[in-house]
Parts: structure tokens; sequence; C-alpha cells
């Protein structure tokens, strides 16, 4: 029995999906030893050294080479399928065509269908068609929230046997509280337990123009502002923003920050903010809470799901109310320990052994059907 992992997201752009395919594959590799796994992706090389993790008896690699998703979906997959003999591919949103083997898919959110004014025409005109027939024509479809499972079922009629929540989780051998890497921080030009942190990708859904405007109405003493994200598009205006507010040298901008970096960015921040405006999921705040920091939210989406009552949640349009929660949190160290309680506390009802043993159990039905 063989199963490819298609993994092509460890070689884009660092984002939520990537994570979830290297926890979650990752664990289901492991318990699933009767079966082949079989990991597609460009870099290869460099693969097990960053992820060693997938350094299993029952586990090796093929090179997918990092094309665009048209070339990927209609040629290098499907020759891959054939040449590889695959018996199921996991991909994730979309499945490919023709597909040459069984197939099931992770589709993380169909935001796009609730939210389109956040997502470029193409994206959307091409996800309509593609993740639709996905979600009809895979074995099984895997989603990562409550929200993002009822969006699905509603806008694709998809039943509730070929229908399974696999959470993300925050991975507690990174992501937990502690003064460890602190010298990372200070590296950075920052001081441990003195700035505010948010992160997600610079694009508009991620709505880090209510952010700055919010801590811009903090005034001069407030905190420094550290923003982790790469450029994706739309960003022009949030720097408008900071120009117009004079925050340039109060906000800082890291879109080249590293795995081990990350964690202590996390660990070391007065608190954390998210206020996005659409969420399938939200790793980041998880992240958080996982670290042991007080987490500002947004109440929509999966984040109400995700963050529960552990953190604020805010209306994540409203300038004046983050404004609020933000002043709070810096102000009041009684509350930031408070949320910081609660936020661990929130984090054990996420485990990506959970979600794996889920996947792992449709992988043994799907493929045992297939042997009878």
């Amino acid at each position: 029995m063989r199963v490819g992992f298609d993994l092509h997201v460890v070689d884009g752009l660092f984002q939520g999906s990537r994570t979830h395919v290297i926890e979650l594959f990752s664990r289901v590799a492991k318990l699933c030893p009767e079966i082949e796994f079989v990991c597609l992706l460009d870099d290869t090389d460099a693969f097990l050294k960053n992820y060693p993790a997938f350094d299993l008896p029952n586990v090796h690699l093929e090179r997918l080479a990092h094309t665009g998703a048209v070339r990927r979906l209609m040629w290098e997959l499907p020759k891959m399928q054939r040449r590889l003999k695959l018996d199921l591919l996991h991909t994730q949103y979309i499945i490919p065509l023709p597909s040459l083997s069984k197939t099931m898919v992770t589709i993380h959110d169909v935001l796009f269908e609730s939210h389109p004014q956040y997502f470029q025409p193409i994206f959307r005109l091409r996800s309509r068609v593609l993740m639709r027939w996905a979600a009809f024509a895979a074995e099984h479809v895997f989603t990562v929230s409550e929200f993002s499972k009822r969006e699905i079922s509603a806008r694709y009629g998809v039943a509730a046997e070929r229908l399974t929540v696999t959470t993300n989780a925050a991975d507690k051998t990174r992501f937990y509280p502690g003064t460890e890497g602190a010298e990372l921080v200070a590296g950075r030009g920052l001081e441990p337990g003195k700035y505010l942190l948010t992160v997600g990708r610079l694009e508009p859904r991620k709505n880090h123009v209510t952010l700055f405007k919010a801590y811009a109405a903090l005034g001069a003493d407030a905190p420094p502002l550290v923003v982790v994200g790469q450029k994706d598009f739309g960003f022009e205006a949030m720097f408008e923003v900071i120009r117009q507010a004079g925050l340039a040298q109060k906000v800082h901008f890291l879109e080249n920050v590293g795995d081990k970096e990350l964690p202590a960015l996390y660990r070391h921040c007065l608190a954390f903010a998210y206020p996005s405006l659409a969420e399938g999921f939200g790793m980041p705040p998880l992240e958080a809470m996982a670290s042991g920091v007080p987490v500002i939210a947004a109440d929509n989406t999966a984040l109400t799901e995700v963050v529960g009552s552990a953190g604020l949640l805010v209306e994540s349009t409203n300038v004046a109310g983050l404004r609020d929660a933000l002043a709070a949190v810096t102000s009041d160290i009684a509350l930031r320990q408070a949320l910081a309680a609660k936020g661990l506390a929130q984090v054990e009802k996420y485990q990506w052994n959970e979600a794996a043993h889920r996947v792992a159990a449709q992988y043994r039905a799907v493929l045992a059907k297939g042997l009878t």
C-alpha cells in the first residue's frame, strides 16, 4: 500500500498549511508502519534535515518540481501517481486533473466563498471550480475547524460521513512559556517582554490596517509593535497607514524569521494581537497561547472557536475596541497573567496526535476497500 503526500507547500511562502502538513503527516506516517509513504516536494535535499520526524523506514522522498498550480495539477502529479503506482494521494485544497489514483483532500477553508472581497478574482474563480470538484471526487475530505466543516458541508453538499475535522495544534516542543531564546529577541534589537506582536502574511484579510490604526491611538508611550510576515499582495495600504501615523520607528517588520526564532518572538512578547477578518482556523493565536502570552483576536469565523474565552475577542474593524484591548493588556499585569493561564488551558484542546489518528483511520478504511 503506497500513499503519496503532496508537500509542495513546504517549498513556498511560510503559511499555516505548511505547518499542518509537516506536523500531521509526520505523525500519520509513524502511526501506519504498514503503509509506504512518498513525500512529494521540490527541495528533497533539505527536507529530512529540516524535518527529521519524516526519517522513518516507511517514508521516502520523490522530487516534485516547484511549478505553477496548473502544471502541477494537470501534469506533474498525475505523472507521479502513475510512475510511483500510488494507491492514494493526499493533497491540500485541490486534487489532480486527471487523477490516476484514489485521492483524499484537506480543504482548510472556503473563505473565498464567504468572504470573496479578500481574494483576487482569478483565485476565486479557480477555487470555486477546483475545490468544489475536489470535495465531490475525493474519497474523503478533511478540514481544520468546525466552522470550516459547516461551510464546506453547506456550500458543497459533502455528506457527514465523508467529512472529518482534523484540527491544527501547537507544537509544544517549540511553543512554550519561559525565558529561552531571549538572546534571539535581543538580536533583533527588541527588549524581551516589552513589545507587542502579530504574525501573518501581509495581505488585506489579515487586517493589519486596523491593527496599525489602533496601535497609533495608543500614543507615544506604547511598546514597539513587531509584525512577522512575508509580503503577499495588497500590502501598500498598511504601509501608508504607518507613514501617515509616523510609526516607522516603532513598527518593526520581520519577513525572514526562521523556525527557531519564531517561538522566541512569541514567548517574549508582552501580548499578541490577531484582528484577522476571516480564518478557517488561525494558527498564530494558538501558538501564542501555547507560548504563555495573552491574546487579542477578532470575534469572527473560526477564531471564536480556537481562542474561545481564553483571549480578548473584539470586532475586527472596530479601531477603538482594539485600541482599548491593547491598552488593557499592556497596562494590567493581572489581566495578562489571567489570559496567559486561560490560553495554556485552551491549547490542550488541540492535539496533533488526535488529528493524526483520524487521518490514519480513513487511510486504512479506504485502502482496505481497495483490497477487497
